[in-house]
């Protein structure tokens, strides 16, 4: 197992983690009663939700960056 391979795991466990703290956008609700409500739908992401979202992106990014040069070493 070669170095890049426990880079992969770190970044999948911390992209995993990220994700599950992000709030969701949609309620269960809005599925079965067919109500949503668009006051807020063009309202931007501040403080937490914003570090979050940016932080999945760049973990995203360096985990497929990570499995094609591990895809290269081997």
């Amino acid at each position: 197992m070669l170095w890049i391979d426990y880079i992969i795991i770190v970044l999948s466990l911390a992209l995993i983690a990220v994700v599950m703290m992000q709030d969701s956008k949609d309620d269960i609700n809005d599925a079965f009663n067919g109500s949503k409500s668009e006051l807020f739908k063009n309202q931007k992401t501040r403080g937490v939700e914003l570090v979050l979202q940016r932080t999945t992106v760049v973990l995203a990014v360096l985990f497929i960056a990570a499995v094609i040069t591990s895809v290269a070493l081997h």
